[in-house]
């Protein structure tokens, strides 16, 4: 079979989700999807994707089962749970975790799919809103190589950096090393915006400077300007961002490996979680510095 020919089904239409799902319809495949909020998924049914009920119908129904949910909690329900994937997918089919989860559930994942005749991925993403409505996300991949082959094209619809990292987990791992650093650069890049506007700069100007010097970086030519407008609205949301950094910080626990930056970040965030910023954007950080 084809890939153009296989039946994707999608799990979890929410801000990431969503973009990432039309891109697979804008590239022609069939697209069964699931959201536990319905109404997430409307403007994929209305554009052609067929509504599944189940995460247990959605997988008997397809041969790819593509998945970005919240928290590994929910991915090891969405793939582990009596009805989940790995006990309900056809044999032969491949299911991709797009989720920040733990590395050590996506070697679980892939060792119980292996048991059911299914290959497994891990494929987290970094990009944020923009990236997955663009369909430019970096997509870290852990698992097989022959697998990782076979659906790359699939891949090539919702980004355009694709890197195999390794055998399973190795995907979740990369994006560890991903969000510790987008710890201490979220940290730099609000500090820098606050310190313009106290004193007496023009941000927006300053940023035209800095933002293709030795500065730069994706936050801050991306998220700097939401910063300056006040648009605080989620293209990753804080309460997933924390639970991001306490992914990081436990495995780094577990290999000796002292994280300060991380810590701080972590500590700044919790700050905001208390503050009721949950489901803000993550530069949001920017108003506990603006005061």
């Amino acid at each position: 079979m084809s890939n153009k020919n296989a039946i994707i089904g999608f799990i979890g239409t929410g801000v990431m989700g969503n973009s990432m799902a039309s891109n697979l319809l804008a590239g022609g495949y069939n697209l069964l999807v699931y959201n536990r909020t319905r109404s997430k998924a409307d403007n994929l049914v209305k554009n052609g994707a067929r509504w599944k009920n189940s995460v247990e119908e959605l997988a008997r129904e397809s041969d790819i089962v593509i998945s970005i949910v919240g928290y590994p909690k929910d991915v090891e329900e969405t793939y582990l749970g009596e009805n989940g994937v790995v006990n309900n997918a056809k044999r032969g089919s491949t299911i991709i975790d797009m989720t920040t989860s733990k590395p050590s559930l996506a070697k679980k994942i892939y060792e119980e799919a292996k048991k059911k005749g299914l290959y497994s991925l891990d494929a987290p993403v970094s990009g944020g809103d923009v990236g997955a409505k663009n369909g430019t996300l970096s997509i870290m991949v852990g698992g097989d190589r022959n697998v990782f082959e076979k659906v790359k094209p699939i891949f090539e619809l919702m980004g355009k950096n694709i890197v195999l990292q390794g055998p399973a987990g190795s995907g979740q791992h990369t994006k560890m090393c991903n969000q510790i650093a987008i710890a201490a650069n979220m940290m730099g890049v609000c500090e820098a915006m606050a310190y313009a506007k106290k004193s007496g700069l023009d941000p927006e100007t300053v940023l035209k400077s800095i933002e293709v010097g030795g500065a730069s970086s994706w936050s801050l030519s991306n998220l700097a300007p939401r910063m300056i407008k006040g648009d605080f609205k989620p293209g990753f949301y804080v309460k997933h961002f924390i639970k991001d950094m306490n992914i990081a910080l436990d495995e780094a626990k577990n290999m000796n490996l002292e994280t300060p930056a991380l810590k701080l970040s972590k500590s700044l965030y919790d700050e905001l979680l208390s503050e009721n910023k949950g489901d803000c954007g993550t530069q949001v950080l920017y108003k506990l510095l603006d005061k």
